[in-house]
């Protein structure tokens, strides 16, 4: 199966239209194309958000029966459908679902003023499924959407790609979903590590498409450790479901610093992590300097440094965010960031745990 890339993400919201204006006016995300029952989208509404290379589609049910009003009432806002682009579908299709995939929906091929796409959906993990996306001619994103010119902004696009998307499982599941992965879509483990933050515990590990365009961080509990952050996002999520999605950035201390003055807070890191910082891990090509009043972490794996940092959630169920990922050569993760990354989300949390005792039972 030749997937490509990650075509676009669809996220089903309660509101699309606000949750396109937060994303643009935070991140600077760009309206490409909007649509609803006036133009052939039955019982939803549609925004198409992008920047560089990413496309986010946020849609939003107009009634009670519709699949996103289902998903938003059970889970509240989140990333619904996480799509594949593919060389071939009905190729793609037909080897999932003999692999052991349900189908969602058959290949169709849509035609569009002059644009050909041809489409198919299969199950996932939890509620999220994926689309097969071969995009065979033309501009047209999916039909029943009226294309918009990108509005620029006085900021550059800062965001380039979808780097990878983080998962989380109920314990137990874990190891099934890697080898879900593996046997419907040809994925491969590229990483594996034990998390320690406290008392809590967390297995995770990390499967990737052959192109390597696609990358999946799967995370389950250790039960047998303390309830940490993993359950809260199971409990209020009610089920499996994307924890984040990281984006790729070429200047992440540019990215933070515009995002900050736009309103984004991002989690905090004490300031003893950079005291050592160098001697762990040797000379570091962005400055301690400009890192550490923003928090910014740094790793290496056996190709090079990565930077990253959480944003803070705006999720009313505290289940969802996004990351920024400055990849400098690094292929995979490191074992130093992941455990940090957790530990400033998990003071984060430890403030909203204590007046969410409803969400928790």
């Amino acid at each position: 199966m030749q997937i490509l890339d990650t075509d676009h993400i669809e996220m089903f919201v309660g509101d699309a239209r606000q949750a396109a204006h937060q994303l643009c006016a935070t991140y600077g995300f760009h309206v490409y194309g909007h649509g609803g029952p006036e133009t052939g989208l039955t019982g939803q509404r549609s925004v198409l958000l992008g920047q560089r290379d990413i496309r986010i589609l946020l849609t939003s049910g107009l009634n009670g029966d519709h699949r996103a009003s289902r998903y938003v009432a059970q889970h509240g806002d989140g990333v619904s459908v996480i799509a594949f682009g593919c060389t071939d579908v009905q190729a793609a299709f037909d080897e999932a679902v003999a692999a052991g995939a349900t189908p969602i929906e058959a290949p169709r091929r849509l035609e569009h003023d002059g644009s050909v796409v041809v489409t198919a959906e299969v199950s996932g993990f939890g509620d999220v499924t994926h689309r097969l996306v071969q995009r065979v001619s033309g501009e047209q994103f999916l039909p029943g959407a009226i294309a918009e010119t990108p509005v620029p902004t006085t900021d550059a696009d800062l965001l380039h790609t979808i780097d990878h998307a983080a998962i989380c499982l109920q314990a137990g599941e874990l190891d099934p979903t890697v080898q879900y992965y593996e046997r419907v879509f040809g994925f491969t483990m590229i990483f594996q590590e034990y998390i320690e933050v406290g008392e809590q515990g967390m297995q995770s590990k990390v499967v990737q498409s052959p192109s390597g365009g696609v990358t999946f961080t799967l995370i389950q509990p250790d039960l047998s450790r303390r309830a940490g952050q993993i359950d809260d996002f199971l409990s209020w999520h009610e089920g499996a479901g994307v924890q984040h999605i990281a984006y790729s950035t070429h200047d992440i201390v540019t990215a933070v610093r515009a995002y900050s003055a736009r309103g984004v807070e991002f989690a905090q890191t004490p300031a003893s992590y950079y005291d050592m910082l160098e001697a762990r891990l040797g000379a570091v090509d962005v400055p301690v300097e400009q890192l550490r009043p923003l928090g910014i972490l740094v790793d290496r794996d056996h190709w090079g440094q990565m930077y990253q940092i959480f944003a803070k959630s705006t999720h009313i169920r505290r289940t969802y965010f996004l990351e920024l990922i400055d990849r400098h050569g690094a292929r995979t993760f490191g074992t130093s960031n992941i455990p940090a990354l957790y530990a400033a989300k998990e003071r984060e949390l430890a403030a909203v745990r204590d007046t969410t005792d409803g969400l928790r039972s």
